[in-house]
């Protein structure tokens, strides 16, 4: 498992709750701590040894209710408001992972430089596919492994910034990836492009302690990119995998996870504009039930044509190519499909009907839609 954040830590706690079909996982961390881009961090670009800092989060970011954003079987404390501060859901991500005792199999600080694919056949004459994994640790020690599957949850920490012609002569320019909060912005004229989830926070942040608002062209202190995340996995070799892997798009994905030439590569959480960790838990579970053998995937060109046509349909809808992995409203059925293939319960229609109506709320107050608080009554309904 490539990754302890939220999607690493879900694909862990999965595994170990399987005992007589896995083996335990090795969790490979390149921090130091669990939560990936929950673990919030002050400091910006890089860590005194060179690596980058990882962290995207920023210190007043709240957008969905605790109520949807729950792995489905484990809740936040109820005691807590809907909407949380990222300490209270990286403490999440730290309960959940003492919980299902996961800690004892991430190595922290390890660097993953290289996943191979291996092709090998079998005692009764079958071909299988294993996987080389190099990692590398503070000291520089390298180290290479085997395994049968490799899980990939690493994502927003490359950031996307546009080819502007004169950019490289604008005095600030920043992604909201290095942005922390809006106190050194008090005054300035700030620019910020992208309005969807980050660069809506940000910009009612910047107009709160002061940052100028107007609508017009003007002669701007800041730029603020909130353009999202290039997927940048260096340690794979796309060509030899049969991957197109640039900026925001990774394909072919069968069923938005796997490779259809090496199945047991799986990418979580790469979808975008979706309820993130019940999204995740229910792609663990359907990943788990094909590497077990309670799923049967289709052959390789059957998989590769099961993408084009979801594609295809996508694009003659007016989605641009860029945008192939946002599921929006189509991630409810998504997410029905994988249980309904594994076998395992649905998310409830309550998390759904809650989820859409935080969304209204936002589109018409974006201000102050987090100051509503949220209670699943049952299964179907929320007050």
């Amino acid at each position: 498992v490539v990754g302890a954040g939220a999607a690493g830590l879900c694909a862990a706690r999965h595994i170990l709750s399987r005992p007589t079909s896995f083996a335990p996982p090795v969790v490979f961390e390149l921090s130091g701590n669990v939560g990936g881009t929950w673990c919030y961090e002050e400091r910006i670009g890089t860590y005194p040894n060179g690596r980058p800092v990882l962290s995207s989060m920023y210190r007043d970011l709240t957008n969905l209710p605790k109520e949807v954003m729950m792995f489905p079987d484990f809740p936040f404390d109820p005691e807590l408001s809907s909407f949380l501060s990222h300490q209270e859901v990286q403490r999440y991500l730290e309960r959940y992972c003492e919980n299902f005792r996961i800690r004892p199999h991430i190595r922290f600080d390890t660097a993953v430089e290289n996943v191979t694919p291996v092709s090998m056949t079998t005692e009764n004459g079958e071909s299988k596919v294993t996987w080389e994994v190099t990692s590398s640790d503070p000291t520089g020690h390298r180290k290479t492994e085997t395994f049968d599957a490799v899980f990939i949850c690493s994502h927003y920490s490359d950031p996307h910034i546009p080819n502007i012609p004169g950019i490289q002569n604008f005095k600030t320019v920043l992604h909201s990836h290095s942005y922390r909060f809006a106190e050194p912005f008090s005054g300035q004229t700030v620019v910020v492009l992208g309005a969807k989830a980050s660069g809506l926070d940000i910009s009612i942040e910047l107009v709160k302690v002061g940052a100028k608002q107007d609508g017009s062209v003007c002669q701007a202190d800041v730029l603020i990119f909130c353009t999202g995340y290039n997927f940048s996995y260096p340690f794979l070799d796309s060509a030899r995998l049969g991957l197109e892997i640039q900026n925001h798009v990774v394909s072919p994905l069968y069923r938005y996870m796997m490779p259809p030439a090496f199945p047991s590569l799986i990418f979580i959480g790469i979808c975008k504009i979706i309820c993130p960790f019940p999204n995740f838990d229910c792609q663990v579970q359907f990943a788990l039930a094909v590497l077990d053998g309670s799923v049967a995937v289709p052959p390789q060109e059957q998989m590769e044509e099961a993408v084009q046509r979801e594609q295809q349909r996508k694009l003659e809808a007016g989605v641009q190519r860029h945008h192939l992995l946002k599921l929006d409203q189509d991630q409810w059925e998504y997410c029905d499909s994988l249980a309904g293939s594994a076998g395992f319960p649905p998310l409830q229609p309550a998390v759904r009907s809650l989820y859409e109506e935080v969304w209204r709320q936002r589109q018409v107050h974006p201000e102050n839609y987090r100051e509503f608080n949220y209670r699943l009554v049952s299964t179907t309904q929320w007050e």
